[in-house]
């Protein structure tokens, strides 16, 4: 039988704490996105369609992405029981220097048309974190505004081989005078990848304003103040900004980029190189040959080729092979500390983050940028507390299984065959359909030889 009573306020009271509400709206929003998928739903609220498209999408049908976002979702964690991890270390050394964390900040372009803070917030927040930052030659802050961002942190260079490669030899000088340490040589985009949603935004620098753009435009007032009341959207490290995003980039890549422009680089860049954008394995071998420091693994977040292999499907193998020699790094798809953790289990030495930062940024300036910075921190360190290590170093393959959704097709030795000769021209065809015939008509008359001699003696007998 329960025994009932009249409720006692002094009990209710204790039950019952109510929260101070935060009058801060930015504070209220960022203190309320747990993920950095709910920091991504306040900056699609927050932004411009094509503006926030711009850093969303990724090229064609956008399968890259995709792929690999369902990549790191698809693996299983091995924690180890009974192995206290009260107090867990993220620190790590990579490429000669420290980082808190074992992640940095990619390049990104255009970053001021997100939110105006752009690379400011970005350095800044990633000084403030120690971890490493990195500008874009696409970015719309210079080398020396990134540097005051973030005076004593960790600032590295992403560079473009230009058509006109003594723009692409000056930057380089210039972030190696302005004391950027490392140099990111990215290769995977001598052309630009097609970026639809951009194409059907009509998306541009600077920004195109049609009907459509101002009813989107409505209700973002905020947005369009700081566009229209801070400096000059540029880009920093380039004088010709006119033009889609596409005409951008096809002026300023060029297609015949090769390992002669690998070796000008190297001799220019006093620091570290690693060469941004590999996927495969052969790829990395000859890089390390040719005496890079690292590279990373990635498919341009999937802006570039689409249906292009999945880094974090490449690393196991990549570091199987090159790990011993040089430094390993992957990106793309990065949305949850737990991808970091399972990257470094498998032979990662770093991982960097473009959209997660970009969300961040768009969902609140640097404040946002912090808030994506604090929720990677929280995932990583739980994440590793659940699985019982505590430090980076403690991580290993064993504590991670990638599973399978997306498995090579195993193509048989008589289909291979077959798809070998409807690949050869008719001539050759015909030619080898002959010469069988000529063969199998020799193999038949030699066949019936023997069956004759044989034949003889039995009749005999």
């Amino acid at each position: 039988m329960v025994t009932r009573q009249f409720p006692n306020p002094k009990e209710l009271l204790e039950l019952m704490q109510f929260k101070k509400p935060e009058l801060d709206g930015r504070k209220r929003r960022l203190e309320a996105a747990l993920t950095i998928y709910d920091l991504r739903d306040i900056a699609k609220r927050r932004t411009p369609k094509a503006a926030f498209d711009y850093t969303d999408g990724a090229a064609e049908g956008e399968l890259s992405l995709s792929r690999a976002r369902q990549a790191f979702e698809d693996i299983e964690f091995h924690p180890d029981v009974l192995r206290p991890a009260e107090n867990v270390d993220m620190s790590t050394q990579i490429l000669g220097g420290p980082s808190a964390m074992p992640f940095g900040i990619a390049p990104t372009g255009f970053t001021r048309l997100m939110q105006t803070e752009g690379e400011v917030a970005g350095a800044g927040a990633a000084g403030a974190a120690g971890i490493p930052f990195t500008l874009s030659t696409l970015g719309t802050t210079s080398i020396e505004g990134v540097k005051a961002a973030n005076p004593n942190g960790r600032n590295w260079f992403q560079l473009y081989v230009m058509r006109d490669r003594e723009i692409s030899y000056g930057l380089a000088r210039r972030a190696a005078e302005a004391g950027f340490d490392t140099l990111q040589f990215t290769v995977d985009t001598p052309v630009a990848g097609a970026r639809l949603r951009d194409k059907r935004n009509g998306f541009s620098i600077p920004p195109q304003l049609t009907l459509g753009t101002i009813v989107n435009a409505i209700p973002r007032p905020w947005w369009w103040y700081d566009f229209l009341t801070t400096p000059k959207l540029e880009f920093a490290s380039l004088s010709t900004t006119g033009g889609t995003v596409g005409e951008l980039l096809n002026s300023a890549m060029d297609p015949t980029i090769s390992y002669d422009d690998l070796a000008i680089i190297r001799e220019i860049w006093p620091g570290k190189i690693v060469i941004k954008g590999v996927q495969n394995v052969a790829d990395s071998k000859r890089l390390i040959d040719a005496g890079v420091d690292g590279i990373i693994l990635s498919n341009h977040g999937g802006r570039q080729l689409d249906r292009a292999p999945i880094p974090f499907r490449l690393l196991p193998e990549v570091v199987r092979e090159v790990g011993k020699d040089a430094t390993v790094m992957v990106d793309t798809g990065i949305m949850n500390g737990a991808d970091i953790v399972a990257s470094i289990a498998l032979g990662a030495k770093f991982t960097l983050i473009g959209r997660a930062y970009l969300y961040g940024l768009m969902a609140g300036g640097r404040q946002g940028v912090d808030r994506t910075i604090a929720i990677l921190r929280s995932e990583i360190e739980r994440t590793m507390k659940l699985l019982g290590v505590s430090s980076i170093a403690e991580l290993e393959p064993r504590h991670v299984t990638q599973l399978q959704r997306l498995v090579p097709v195993t193509v048989s030795a008589p289909a291979a065959e077959a798809a070998a000769s409807a690949a050869r021209p008719r001539a050759a065809r015909a030619t080898t359909a002959s010469n069988a015939a000529k063969t199998d008509a020799a193999a038949s008359r030699a066949a019936k030889a023997p069956a004759a001699k044989s034949a003889a003696p039995r009749a005999k007998a």
